[in-house]
């Protein structure tokens, strides 16, 4: 036994590491504060860090500590803090940027706290705890809505770098983004191919924000915004459908009824491509067993199978001729049958 005690203390740690929420909001707090984007330039005292963000020093200094422990920022000397590998990635200018992906929401928090009510029922957390749907409450939240947006925007850093040079999109002269929130990732895809045309479709208060995305990313001039449900309507005749992380935030009967609208609105030579989280053993998909958890609590969709999504599919019309691998998650091309 007195051989096994090494072992069973790092078992110990790890299992604390993995049920900790203390890092986590740590993490959180500074990429509020946007403290990696003062320490571009090297080294800083925490007075400076907290003068420019607000904070109270010595508890900022306290928090940048822990986060040093863990090798996110480090202390080269006391109360003298400075980025890490890690911490690169909390620079707003960095290309991967996850700065923006890790708000303080305390609306998602809230739900959370009440995970065992899904674990119990199958019913989502969010609702149960705030009496409106996710989408219902950012569309009367304006604040929180775009820093949801903001979490979007960051995902389609890594997903255009994944996606682009995995499919052939030259192939597709027109495409839909069907729920592509403000239209970043169909903002990056444009501006890789450059005789295409795209049309975003999303709620209200998300599209209003598409403009200014693709005047930033200079397609204003082959993108078009469609306010609308995507549930109810879709332009017809395009080349492709766009469905990126989209599907897996409905059960069954809704996803069923969203892909259905997308066959409708298709040419017998379209395609509909589904950008999905797919449920797998392989390491590279674990993470899509995380986003399964994700989109359980918050609004009782689901992240699922290769098979399983041939089979929605195919119940609405639609042939899976080919899955895509990428660095992030597949995508599943479908046909009309």
């Amino acid at each position: 036994m007195a051989q096994d005690q090494p072992a069973m203390v790092d078992l110990l740690l790890r299992v604390q590491e993995l049920a900790d929420y203390i890092v986590p909001f740590a993490i959180r707090a500074v990429c509020e504060l946007r403290v990696a984007d003062l320490l571009v330039a090297g080294p800083r005292p925490v007075d400076e860090l907290a003068a420019e963000t607000g904070a109270h020093a010595p508890t900022l200094a306290r928090v940048l500590r822990t986060l040093a422990s863990k090798e996110i920022f480090a202390e080269p000397r006391p109360r003298v803090f400075a980025l890490t590998p890690a911490a690169e990635l909390f620079r707003g200018d960095h290309p991967l940027s996850l700065r923006d992906a890790y708000p303080l929401m305390a609306v998602n928090f809230e739900a959370w706290a009440h995970f065992e009510h899904t674990v119990r029922t199958g019913e989502p957390a969010f609702p149960h705890v705030h009496g409106v749907g996710y989408y219902e409450h950012l569309a009367a939240h304006p604040h929180d809505s775009v820093r949801f947006d903001r979490i979007q925007r960051a995902g389609n850093r890594l997903e255009l770098r994944a996606m682009l040079p995995a499919y052939p999109w030259r192939e597709l002269a027109s495409v839909v983004d069907v729920g592509g929130s403000d239209g970043a990732f169909l903002a990056g895809l444009l501006r890789r191919h450059r005789r295409m045309t795209g049309t975003l479709v999303e709620l209200p208060h998300v599209a209003r924000q598409a403009p200014e995305v693709f005047a930033a990313a200079g397609v204003a001039d082959r993108a078009t915004v469609l306010a609308a449900d995507f549930f109810a309507d879709l332009p017809a005749g395009q080349d492709g459908y766009v469905l990126k992380r989209v599907v897996y935030d409905w059960p069954d009967a809704d996803a069923a009824r969203l892909l259905a609208t997308v066959r409708a609105a298709m040419r017998p030579d379209s395609r509909a491509l589904l950008l999905e989280p797919v449920v797998a053993d392989r390491a590279d998909l674990r993470i899509s067993k995380t986003y399964d958890l994700l989109s359980l609590a918050m609004l009782g969709g689901r992240a699922r199978t290769v098979d399983e999504l041939t089979e929605l599919c195919a119940g609405v019309g639609l042939r899976v001729v080919r899955t895509v691998d990428t660095t992030m998650f597949p995508i599943i091309e479908a046909v009309p049958s």
